[in-house]
């Protein structure tokens, strides 16, 4: 991998926007990040951008698709809880990434956190351009095949300070260590107005 070159906040976007509008047909984008890094938001930006270009976007939160609290919390708050319980990443590839490729529609979210009930959503039918970026925690390593990867990462120290449950910080940096899956944009996210990042060569995915 290259070393980290710094980059203004509106030249990564669109580095993510150009790498996706190079995929065609139905495209999903992981924008990965801990909730202090607010992916979300990120990924929105990108959406955004990517419809002014012409392309029908729109983006998902894994936030959306959370376990319900009797699932994720049966064991406590905790490490474990939090990597393996917490999110629904299999509904999340049931739902979103399955039923795009090969349906041709998605569905925005699956449980609602805020009340802890179905979130009643209904499945959107996509053109055949469509791009969907996800955007929420530990979305690597998961074994969810999506066609762009970008993490947003906080280094350990700005991660400790802006995470204020130290269960879900362990669990994060659990996670980092044990991947073994490179993003293919990697931005160093501790200072969001002076972002860096490193490209992985399209070639080697």
């Amino acid at each position: 991998m290259p070393s980290f070159s710094p980059v203004t906040v509106d030249a990564l976007v669109e580095v993510v926007l150009d790498r996706a509008l190079a995929l065609p047909g139905y495209t999903v984008v992981a924008v990965d990040g801990a909730d202090p890094a607010d992916p979300l938001s990120f990924a929105e930006t990108v959406a955004d951008r990517i419809r002014t270009r012409g392309r029908a976007c729109a983006t998902v939160s894994l936030h959306d698709y959370v376990r319900p609290a009797s699932l994720r919390l049966e064991f406590g708050r905790d490490e474990m809880s939090y990597r393996t319980a917490w999110f629904d990443y299999a509904g999340l590839n049931r739902e979103v990434l399955q039923a795009l490729r090969e349906h041709g529609r998605w569905l925005p979210a699956l449980w609602d956190e805020s009340t802890d009930r179905s979130a009643r959503a209904t499945t959107i039918s996509a053109n055949p351009e469509t791009i969907l970026l996800v955007a929420g925690p530990m979305l690597l390593n998961r074994g969810l095949s999506f066609d762009l990867t970008v993490e947003l990462r906080l280094s350990e120290g700005a991660l400790r300070r802006a995470e204020a449950e130290p269960f879900i910080v362990a669990a994060l940096l659990r996670h980092r260590r044990d991947a073994h899956e490179e993003p293919d944009i990697l931005v160093a996210w501790d200072h969001r107005d002076r972002p860096a990042l490193q490209v992985r060569d399209q070639n080697s995915r």
